[in-house]
């Protein structure tokens, strides 16, 4: 029986891409899913109907995780459809909207983590854990430049990603575990369209320097591994390897 059977996660941002493909690969090893939203209902609504037509159990629930209000009435839906909270993947980014405000990356890739944090641990117990899903362009972007079309993005997210390990004092008295996750840019994802579109070739140059990228599904089936891998608390998992990031970081 797997480790997830029974345990209720909640993945923010799931409705499409990695995030839902999380939330099915979760539910198929037995977990209770809550699936966020923004605004996109019935994206979110039909990919609660795929787990449920494969025996899983999961619920969708809509919240601007920008909204503290919001965010804690996401997790408290996990609690009152599932009894409790076990996981909780943070998974949803963003940043490269036009039409949100230029401030909204740090909004959403800092501040809106920290707070889902804060609120998850209202409810996460003894042995839960924490994913924070981020990327290589993110989690080295102080030592190694990425494309300025994601600068601003990869910064907010590394601050998020800071914000969050800067806790681990206080997740380790709540019992609680932190893993970070990041991956190389993912095939066929709306990040890795717009920056090829920006920059007409950077797809294929990510390949070129990885040797090959992780496709939704593959990057999802790491990040489900992180919910139960035997790891210490803040270990940072770099799917697929950071050769050319580390190299760059030592040269």
């Amino acid at each position: 029986m797997s480790a997830l059977a029974g345990k209720t996660a909640v993945v923010t941002g799931s409705s499409r891409g990695v995030g839902a493909s999380t939330a099915k690969q979760l539910a198929a090893q037995g977990a209770n899913v809550v699936v966020n939203y923004r605004q996109k209902a019935p994206r979110a609504n039909k990919v609660v109907a795929e787990i449920e037509a494969a025996g899983g159990h999961a619920i969708a629930v809509g919240a601007d995780l920008t909204d503290p209000a919001g965010v804690r009435s996401l997790l408290q839906a996990a609690v009152d459809t599932f009894g409790g909270l076990d996981l909780l993947v943070l998974n949803a980014s963003g940043g490269m909207e036009s039409d949100l405000g230029e401030d909204y990356a740090m909004k959403l890739n800092r501040d809106a983590q920290d707070d889902a944090l804060t609120a998850g641990l209202e409810h996460l117990g003894e042995g839960s854990r924490v994913v924070f899903v981020t990327s290589h362009q993110a989690h080295f972007i102080n030592e190694v430049e990425t494309m300025a079309q994601y600068e601003d993005v990869a910064r907010s997210k590394r601050a998020g990603e800071d914000a969050l390990t800067a806790r681990l004092p206080e997740l380790a008295e709540k019992g609680v575990s932190l893993v970070v996750v990041s991956g190389d840019m993912i095939e066929g994802t709306v990040t890795a369209t717009l920056l090829n579109r920006a920059e007409p070739g950077a797809l294929e140059a990510r390949r070129e320097a990885a040797g090959r990228l992780y496709s939704v599904d593959e990057f999802a089936t790491e990040v489900v591994k992180a919910a139960t891998a035997d790891v210490p608390s803040g270990h940072v998992e770099l799917v697929g390897g950071a050769g050319d990031f580390l190299a760059r970081t030592q040269g």
